[in-house]
């Protein structure tokens, strides 16, 4: 069974609400059909009569429950809670009755924040900073989260490496070039995701161009004090490194390059060292090797929020959506 058929299995056991605030794009609707019939979760979308009218011509989705945000009962609640998390920041009634007249995503954070959706996917036409911006100002990152990041599950056809093609890829689309602190909690954050997703035990590599010690730079040493940093904060993990791709996941070249290592050569987490070389590695893996990609998945918000590239097909809605309600089931 492929990985993305067992996400969907799990999301069926336990159905979540999940909220899709892209009303203005026709994949929306396109995936929500998919999702209804495939039963995977409850879907809400946000949009007012004319957006719905206007681009879900064609498509079954009577099973959605659709939130026409200006004539909302629940739309007071939403500009209330607005206003007691950001007043400090200076938003007002007026100004949050503004906000969430013209931008959707933070009517699904609200939604969100109030208990009344699980989950939110977004990003098919908004960027990532339009989609994360609101959840980090109104849902806020999980207790004892240092950093949010984000990931791919990539699933590799006719592959040994990883758990038979199963790897996770991080971080492929939110940090730019983080420093070592946060490299160590995107190594953490990351095995905790692939452990609650495949139920196999993570193996995380923080990839370089350097293996253990083999060269040096500012930006081994940036990679080195990562791993030093994430064995002492996630003793419960198996993190090596700093290591070369082709030794991370090859185990003959593990037996070359690198001595007394459980993660050489068995690696299923790969920690990019920036965000140049995550987004490039997923997209080639993903082009060159036919790889099915499922994310970007976000990590360290306190309920899941997920991020869906602008060039996704409807099928990734449906995968991330899957991906978001079993994020919900086990509350990361």
């Amino acid at each position: 069974m492929a990985f993305i058929d067992t996400i969907k299995e799990q999301a069926k056991n336990n159905k979540k609400t999940i909220v899709l605030p892209e009303s203005m794009d026709e994949r929306t609707y396109e995936a929500t059909e998919i999702i209804l019939k495939e039963d995977l979760a409850d879907i809400i979308i946000i949009g007012t009569d004319d957006e719905i009218q206007k681009y879900s011509a064609g498509r079954d989705i009577s099973g959605a429950k659709i939130v026409n945000p200006l004539t909302d009962p629940n739309r007071q609640k939403y500009i209330d809670k607005f206003v007691e998390l950001r007043e400090h920041k200076g938003v007002t009634a007026e100004v949050a009755d503004d906000i969430l007249s013209k931008d959707y995503m933070y009517y699904a954070a609200l939604m969100c924040k109030c208990g009344d959706a699980d989950g939110a996917v977004s990003g098919a036409c908004h960027s990532t900073a339009d989609t994360l911006r609101p959840c980090l100002q109104i849902i806020k990152t999980k207790p004892g989260t240092k950093l949010v990041s984000a990931f791919f599950l990539m699933e590799v056809p006719d592959c040994d490496y990883g758990d038979n093609g199963l790897l996770l890829f991080a971080d492929c689309a939110l940090n730019f070039n983080p420093n070592s602190e946060e490299l160590a909690s995107i190594a953490g954050s990351s095995a905790e995701s692939y452990k609650v997703f495949t139920g196999n035990e993570p193996k995380v590599a923080m990839l370089s161009y350097s293996t253990m010690g083999s060269a040096s730079h500012d930006d081994v040493t940036k990679v080195q004090e990562a791993v030093r940093l994430a064995k002492e904060q996630y003793p419960e993990y198996l993190i090596d490194g700093e290591i070369q791709l082709d030794a991370a996941i090859d185990k003959k070249v593990a037996a070359i390059k690198v001595k007394d290592s459980k993660v050489a050569g068995e690696a299923n987490v790969l920690v990019f060292p920036n965000l140049d070389s995550g987004n490039i590695g997923y997209k080639l893996v993903q082009r060159l090797g036919k790889a099915a990609a499922y994310g970007p998945v976000l990590q360290g918000i306190a309920m899941p929020v997920n991020d869906l590239s602008r060039g996704c097909s409807a099928q990734d809605i449906v995968g991330v959506v899957a991906l978001t309600a079993v994020q919900a089931q086990q509350n990361i």
